[in-house]
């Protein structure tokens, strides 16, 4: 089966495995109706194409009173007054891609930049080979911006929870056992899946989220950390 680059399919199939759905933000396809009920439930959301990558085209919309919503895309930040605007606004830029509409976590933060952390699992060939966590590394995001897409700085994540102050390696133990529970969970539907590099949340109560799944990790940032050995075991996986 190919593998599919969907953030509503991936968020289906891990909702399903009893031991993950309580890790995962309540995540709808985006409809007026869907919309209006998670603002009202949440007060503030993230809208995210479904195909995408990158953080790109990501928006952050937060209900401000009764019935005017503050929308912010990268570093520009808009009010618009009544759901129907809005919903008008969305369809402009939108152009008939399929959104999901999510639940806004309030990350942990360090120096009052939230952060999350990328967490690489993978396997050797063969279906019934045992996921590994091969990397890991916190991203922090730049001033101004909401998403840790666009990165002020890459730290390992033990300095980062420090930083935070919200943990020590227990919690990371606890991240990578939940990310190695996803990547089986995915790797059943996709045999041929041998790395999945996760964004893990972790709120200001210390709870653990699961906001998604890169099958094409950019490794990138991996280059940038003091220490090569994860680089090294990446690239290894890879080749076997």
């Amino acid at each position: 089966m190919s593998i599919q680059r969907d953030k509503w399919l991936q968020y289906r199939l891990l909702r399903n495995g009893a031991s993950l759905a309580g890790r995962l933000p309540d995540t709808q396809l985006l409809k007026k109706k869907s919309l209006s009920k998670m603002l009202l439930h949440y007060r503030s959301v993230v809208l995210k194409p479904r195909d995408g990558s990158y953080g790109r085209d990501i928006v952050f919309i937060q209900r401000n009173g009764a019935n005017a919503y503050r929308i912010q895309n990268e570093k520009n930040a808009v009010t618009i007054r009544r759901t129907e605007k809005l919903l008008q606004w969305l369809r402009s830029r939108n152009r008939g891609r399929g959104y999901i509409v999510q639940r806004r976590l309030q990350l942990a933060q360090i120096q009052q930049k939230p952060f999350d952390i990328r967490i690489m699992a993978q396997r050797k060939r063969g279906s019934s080979s045992v996921w590994n966590v091969t990397g890991s590394y916190a991203k922090v995001a730049a001033r101004g911006y909401l998403v840790t897409n666009v990165a002020s700085r890459t730290i390992p994540v033990l300095e980062a929870l420090k930083l935070a102050r919200i943990g020590d390696r227990s919690l990371l133990v606890k991240a990578e056992r939940i990310a190695l529970l996803a990547a089986k969970r995915l790797g059943e539907r996709y045999p041929k899946l041998r790395q999945v590099g996760f964004d893990i949340g972790i709120d200001k109560n210390r709870r653990i989220w699961i906001i998604e799944g890169n099958y094409q990790p950019d490794l990138r940032p991996f280059r940038l950390l003091k220490d090569p050995s994860m680089l090294r075991r990446i690239l290894w996986y890879r080749k076997h």
